[in-house]
């Protein structure tokens, strides 16, 4: 099935569970070649926790001859003329204007933003970028807002709803924003949190509406308020409905009122309906259901008495989307949907815990097919990308107690033998959740959790409950300790096969794979390397390539599937020693050190075709399994060939799929005679022609790919890569509805 997913053509919405790439913007071409005619593309197929950006760099012109260190990065050159040479190309009159602004520096230079002008002046600070990663996060701030009051045992069901207009609306059954006069703003409450930075009822202590919540700052509501083109909030409190409508921040009525009816009158809640402005977000306003349900799903498996659905509404009654989100087991159905397609070791291991205010919810389970770990923390129902001090605090308790209970159950018979924390979390998922009355993040985006408490507690909390439990259950014990003694063996076994992989480098006199066509360029940041499919496509590559600034690393065949295999069968694999070798990526499980990688793009470059779908595929499991860091780091990309080359007599255009090619030929006349050439593999294609349509800066097309959402990536990779075939078989007939017979690739 995977070869079918990577395939970049246009088809019907696909599954849930598959891979999705979203183009985040258009192509951008130059228009100094009248031979090359691009044409809009279409969306690509795929579906996941992947999200997928079209980026077009301009760092260098092509075969323009200057010193690659003089150029500063990530900017375009225009005509061979060095940002020095246009700077002094500017009017006497320019220069000493800016010349003279520059030196009066005084009171008047001072900038004082008021209200909610600093969130329009500087969105990127309070959602994270203006892109689709901003968009969505205006979603999470409302709906955080209602889990919130769900925590606090006030609400239990949450209703979201992605208009067809663009607009979301988020309504909660929790007690509603308080509409009476605050004495500080002499304004409604209502308006004070929609309008006024660092207001709301989350600050903690005597005064505080909340006991434990995810909202910390006081701006969500706000900034999600200031970012929107329009805003209406209905609030039902005491037997009351009130409405008020907002624009960029500042109300544009009054607070209205109206009597429920008797039917009505017990009715509680809190309403918000928002348009993004679209004068903020670079991207189109475009919500994506599966990525918001992805984020539904953990917040209803966090919080097992909250029910939340999500409907997405569309003209078209057909593409009309509903589910409804609600999980009794919690974390422990967490758990076991994380593990779907893996065999466990034994059942899910959980428990809760209360301690000085903090309140502990832990489940876990290895898996014996699995060859690395999956940690998700959360805090508050925050997911905690980075960690912290809770995810910190259980990885110390579980390697020290697995360590301690091995010895003394003797199944660790050699003293000097101690397992690290690589070797015992080898094939754990793992999920921690724990609620903070006064949690310290880092950022509003909330990525890592800092109370040094919390440390202490989830601790002690782990080690008693291990303890407790696994002495009770030593089959369990034996099992866990089998597959962590195990890891370290082959731990042992993967060091001998670097340190053979190192000595092979030393007698080559050479760190380098032979196959790598290396850059003059020694800056990483300007430096590109293409990973290509076979020989043939590699030389055409290495003729094609500007070598100043782009390498070539040519793959022969398909590199291993790391998915299935420890980590010593996968350090014996060439081609896999060619990969962490030539790229820099160091050693499996250890910090990721952006200095030593030696590119900062990494782009895979594959045939159209269903083989090459499956190289990168391959490709991709690889880097996520081996150094996710590089998907955060935006180092990985997917480079995009055409599909089709049409001549018509001394005008050439390329074509990168059947839509491209579909518009093209409508713009010609009835009688035109042109030719059509479908490319089968890169091999085929001249060096000057790969040159022009997939490796120049200037018109070529990349798609950065980044996670958006691990737990999703996770099961993605077990399904499509694992050693279950039972779980590929039904992906596969789940999803054979919805694949356009025409497109494959057969």
């Amino acid at each position: 099935m995977a070869l079918l997913l990577f395939v970049l053509r246009p088809a019907p919405p696909p599954p849930p569970r598959t891979l999705r790439f979203f183009m985040a913007s258009s192509r951008l071409f130059s228009a100094s070649s009248p031979h090359f005619h691009p044409l809009p593309h279409s969306s690509a197929t795929l579906s996941s926790s992947f999200s997928l950006s079209t980026s077009h760099s301009s760092l260098f012109k092509p075969r323009v001859s200057l010193q690659l260190g003089k150029l500063p990065s990530f900017r375009l050159v225009q005509n061979g003329v060095t940002p020095r040479a246009y700077m002094s190309s500017l009017s006497a009159a320019e220069t000493s204007q800016k010349s003279e602004s520059s030196k009066a520096y005084g009171s008047d230079q001072i900038q004082v933003l008021e209200g909610l002008d600093p969130v329009r002046k500087r969105p990127g600070m309070y959602i994270g970028s203006t892109g689709p990663r901003g968009l969505h996060h205006l979603v999470y701030e409302i709906l955080d807002n209602a889990v919130d009051e769900a925590q606090a045992g006030f609400a239990s069901k949450i209703d979201v709803v992605l208009q067809s207009d663009g607009s979301v609306s988020i309504t909660d059954d929790g007690r509603g924003i308080p509409t009476d006069l605050h004495p500080v703003t002499k304004k409604s409450a209502l308006e004070t949190v929609l309008t006024v930075l660092h207001a709301g009822g989350k600050f903690g202590g005597a005064n505080s509406g909340y006991s434990v919540s995810g909202g910390l700052h006081g701006v969500g509501l706000s900034v999600v308020n200031a970012l929107s083109e329009a805003l209406e909030v209905t609030v039902w409190r005491d037997g009351l409905e009130y409405k008020q409508k907002y624009s960029r921040g500042k109300p544009i009525t009054t607070l209205t009122c109206l009597v429920l009816s008797d039917e009505k009158k017990d009715r509680q809640g809190t309403s918000i309906r928002f348009w993004p402005d679209k004068e903020v977000f670079t991207t189109a306003i475009q919500f994506d259901y599966n990525t918001i349900a992805g984020r539904i799903r953990e917040l209803a498996f966090l919080n097992p008495k909250l029910t939340i659905t999500l409907q997405k509404e569309d003209d078209d009654p057909e593409k009309i989307q509903y589910n409804e989100y609600f999980f009794a087991g919690g974390l422990v159905e967490y758990v076991k949907w994380l593990n779907t397609d893996k065999k466990a070791l034994h059942d899910v291991l959980s428990f809760s815990k209360q301690t000085d205010g903090i309140s502990i919810d832990i489940a876990f389970q290895w898996c014996e097919d699995a060859y690395s770990d999956t940690i998700l923390g959360y805090a508050n129902s925050i997911r905690t990308i980075d960690g912290g001090t809770h995810i910190d605090g259980m990885k110390a308790s579980l390697t020290r107690t697995l360590n301690s209970l091995g010895k003394k159950s003797k199944v660790i018979k050699d003293k000097d033998i101690t397992l690290s924390g690589e070797h015992v979390r080898e094939g754990l998922t793992c999920v921690v959740s724990v609620k903070v009355p006064n949690p310290e993040f880092e950022g509003q985006t909330k990525t890592r959790l800092g109370n040094p408490e919390v440390r202490k507690v989830v601790d002690q909390a782990m080690q008693e409950y291990l303890s407790e439990h696994l002495e009770l259950h030593p089959d369990v014990l034996d099992s866990i300790l089998s597959k962590a003694v195990n890891a370290f063996k082959a731990a042992l076994a993967a060091k001998r096969a670097r340190e053979l992989v190192r000595q092979k480098s030393v007698l080559r006199s050479s760190s380098l794979p032979g196959k790598l066509a290396d850059c003059s360029s020694t800056n990483p940041e300007e430096c590109e390397i293409f990973i290509v499919e076979g020989d043939s496509a590699g030389g055409s590559a290495k003729q094609g390539r500007d070598r100043r600034f782009q390498a070539i690393l040519p793959l022969r065949g398909k590199i291993l599937n790391i998915e299935r295999r420890d980590e010593a069968a996968m350090y014996k694999n060439e081609e896999i020693q060619n990969l962490i070798l030539g790229l820099g990526l160091g050693v499996k499980g250890e910090d990721f050190k952006m200095e030593a990688l030696r590119y900062h793009k990494i782009i895979i470059l594959t045939d159209a075709d269903v083989d090459g779908a499956h190289i990168r595929t391959l490709l991709l499991t690889f880097f996520f399994r081996y150094q996710r860091a590089l998907f955060d780091e935006g180092c990985i990309y997917v480079g995009v060939p055409p599909l089709y080359k049409v001549v018509r007599g001394k005008q050439v255009n390329y074509c990168y799929d059947d839509a491209d090619l579909k518009k093209l030929r409508k713009t010609f006349p009835p009688n035109a005679s042109y030719t059509i050439q479908r490319f089968k593999g890169l091999g085929e294609m001249m060096p000057l022609q790969l040159w022009e349509t997939t490796m120049d800066p200037e018109r070529r097309l990349l798609k950065r790919l980044t996670v958006e959402d691990a737990a999703e990536a996770n099961i993605v990779f077990s399904s499509l890569m694992g050693t279950r075939v039972d779980v590929r078989k039904d992906l596969i007939r789940n999803s054979a509805n919805t694949i356009d017979f025409d497109q494959l690739d057969i």
